[in-house]
Parts: structure tokens; sequence; C-alpha cells
């Protein structure tokens, strides 16, 4: 079994692309380089022995089995980051509530 732990720079990295449609727009959200966001998916595609996305020189494409990857580990780390924001709020409720009445 893989150390998910371990593979969380190259899980971020990798959503990160999939929802920036680059690796150039993911390292300027991420403040890293084209170049360190494309080996930490590389990284993760041989540590899972499968290609993720498909690369050409002007997209990415998510391969069948990136796109069920992906679906689940963005699904992942935004539980993480809701976990992280519940934590620092002291359990508050944040946000808009909007209500109808009728």
């Amino acid at each position: 079994m893989l150390n998910v732990f371990n593979q969380l720079p190259e899980l971020i990295a990798f959503v990160e692309s999939v929802e920036c449609h680059s690796f150039s727009a993911a390292a300027r959200s991420l403040n890293t380089t084209p170049s360190a966001i494309s080996k930490r998916v590389a990284k993760l595609e041989d540590r899972l022995g499968v290609r993720l996305l498909q690369r050409t020189t002007r997209s990415l494409n998510l391969t069948v089995e990136g796109t069920a990857y992906y679906e689940r580990v963005s699904r992942l780390l935004r539980e993480l980051n809701e976990a992280n924001d519940l934590v620092i709020s002291g359990g508050k409720p944040r946000g808009k509530l909007n209500s109808r009445i009728q």
C-alpha cells in the first residue's frame, strides 16, 4: 500500500493541473515552476503505474483512469480543506445562509 501522505504534493499538483488546464497555470497557482508541477504529476503516474493525463504542447486531457482518479482525489482534498477551515473557525458556521419564505 502506498503511503498517501508522502504523495500529497503530487496529488495537489495533479488536481491543480486538471482544474487549471495546464502545468503553467497550476504552477502560478501553487507558486512554483511548470517543470516542478510536471515532475510531480509524472512521479504520481509512475507510482500508480498508470497514465493520468494525455499531454500535448497545447493542452492536458484526462485519461479514463485520470478522470476516475481526479474525481476521488479532488473530493478528498476538498474535504481536507473543509476540515482545516472548520477547526480554524472554531467550529462556528461560516458563509452565507440563503432562505426563502413562501
